[in-house]
Parts: C-alpha cells; sequence; structure tokens
C-alpha cells in the first residue's frame, strides 16, 4: 500500500514576494509613457525658469529672477515661508510630478481591476504599499536627476553664474533625492485613502506636494528648525547652505514617515474593501 505524505507548501519569503512585485511595477513603469514625459518635463522646468522668468526694476527693465544656476536648484537658505516665486521655483517641484504620477499608477491598478487579481493571489498588502513606495521613490529620484542635467543645460545656454560652494550643493541635491523616499510613501497613502476617487487623489497630492500646511505654520512659527521634522520642512532644509547634517536629517525623517505611511496604508488595506 503506497503511503500518503503529507505535502507542506512553504510561503514565499518577504524578500521572494516583493522582488516579485517589483518586477512587475518596474515593467509597467518602464512601458508607460507618463513616466518618460515627467521625466521630460523635468528637465524642461529648470530651463523655462532660468530663460523666462524675470521681473521689472524701478528703472523698468526686466532683470531675471535667477543670477545663480544653482538657485533653481535649491534655496540659498531653508526658506519655510515663500513669499515669491523665486523662492519655491526649484528641485522640490519634482515632488509634486512624482505624486501626480504615482495618482494615476495606482488609479489604473483599480479602475482596471488588477488589484482585484493581484490580492487574490498575492494578499499581503504590506507588499503592495512598499513596492509602490519604491516604484514612486525611484520616479522621483529619475526626475531629479533629469531636472539637474536641464538646470545645467540651461545655466550654460544663458550663461548665468555657477559658482556655488559644492559641498554644500551636493548635500542639497542628496538631501532632496532622499526625500523622494518619503514622499512617495505620503502618496501611495493618499492613494489608498482616497482610491475610489481619482481626482481627489491627485489634488491631495498636489495640495501636499506644495506644502501648504507647513508654509502656513511656517508664517506662524517663522523659519523655525522644528519644521524639519516633516517633509517639506527636510526638503528645503536641504538647501544651498547645507552641510552632513541636512542630508542625516532628510534620511532620518525619510525613513520615518515612510514607515508611518506604509504601517497606516498597509492597516487600511487590511481592514477595509479595496476595491
Amino acid at each position: 500500500m503506497a503511503q500518503t505524505k503529507n505535502l507542506k507548501f512553504e510561503q514565499p519569503s518577504f524578500g521572494t514576494r516583493l522582488k516579485g512585485m517589483l518586477s512587475v511595477d518596474f515593467y509597467r513603469l518602464f512601458h508607460t509613457p507618463l513616466f518618460y514625459i515627467f521625466i521630460a518635463i523635468s528637465a524642461i522646468i529648470p530651463a523655462m525658469i532660468l530663460g523666462m522668468t524675470g521681473m521689472e526694476n524701478a528703472q523698468g527693465i526686466v532683470e531675471p529672477l535667477y543670477t545663480n544656476t544653482w538657485q533653481v536648484v535649491a534655496a540659498d537658505s531653508p526658506l519655510y515661508i515663500v513669499s515669491s516665486i523665486a523662492q519655491y521655483a526649484n528641485m522640490n517641484m519634482v515632488f509634486i510630478f512624482g505624486g501626480i504620477m504615482l495618482s494615476i499608477f495606482i488609479g489604473h491598478d483599480y479602475k482596471s481591476g488588477y488589484v482585484k487579481q493581484l490580492f487574490t493571489t498575492h494578499p499581503k498588502k504590506q507588499d503592495y504599499m512598499m513596492s509602490k513606495t519604491i516604484i514612486g521613490a525611484f520616479s522621483i529620484v529619475c526626475m531629479c536627476v533629469s531636472y539637474l542635467l536641464g538646470t545645467i543645460v540651461a545655466g550654460l545656454l544663458v550663461g548665468a553664474s555657477f559658482k556655488v560652494a559644492f559641498g554644500s550643493l551636493l548635500c542639497a541635491i542628496l538631501g532632496k533625492m532622499i526625500m523622494g523616499l518619503g514622499w512617495a510613501s505620503l502618496y501611495v497613502f493618499l492613494n489608498i485613502i482616497f482610491r475610489k476617487y481619482f481626482w481627489i487623489s491627485i489634488i491631495s497630492c498636489f495640495f501636499f506636494g506644495t506644502g501648504i500646511i507647513i508654509i502656513g505654520a511656517g508664517a506662524i512659527l517663522g523659519n523655525s528648525p522644528i519644521l524639519n521634522i516633516f517633509l517639506y520642512g527636510s526638503s528645503v532644509y536641504a538647501c544651498l547652505s547645507s552641510n552632513i547634517l541636512a542630508i542625516l536629517t532628510c534620511l532620518a525623517v525619510s525613513l520615518a514617515w515612510s514607515v508611518i505611511y506604509n504601517m497606516l496604508g498597509t492597516h487600511i488595506l487590511n481592514k477595509t474593501d479595496v476595491y
């Protein structure tokens, strides 16, 4: 008589599950035209800012808003209160583009019914949150690189100064790229909340991406370093007077908010109807 053996099916490890989901998401990302459109926009924006913006002086002569190329990348010092467009128009705008792209990317998951199939075969909701966060962070970093290249080309074309403390500039750029992880986790969380309301998710990403709440708090508290514990605060803390402390602050804040938003998003997905 043949003996019956009990077969035990091992669950895939966390690394295996995440790798599988990331491979699908990266494939979709690289085959999504919107990704390349936003990369192109990120390169064009600094050229428009440097070449087409100006302000009329007392003599009626239009002078450029920026005299230094790198001011388009980051402010000279941390500015939590925005008093003019010249202070706001820098690499931080890339975070907004990343939020809109993630809204459309995740919105398509729900509109196409992809999540219904995904969560039937892949029930770990945390993996979905982490995969989308990594995809979003990667996209934002790509846009930052594109923005940086566009800034250099635009600066050369208009003849703007490139004088800067290289160490501070490097810290500012790295700090902003690191913040992409925190911003991506926020946008994924917002899209989970408003998953059934596509346009609201886009508006919410734009609203938080502009840092309006922190700008309002800054108007009351002033340029207080305490605002660095928030995503927008740490993003503006990465400026042209940055040092290694700015990078560490951006890293700590980005990781902390990533953990918080991923935990909250996973909880919502586990407790509510994801369809």
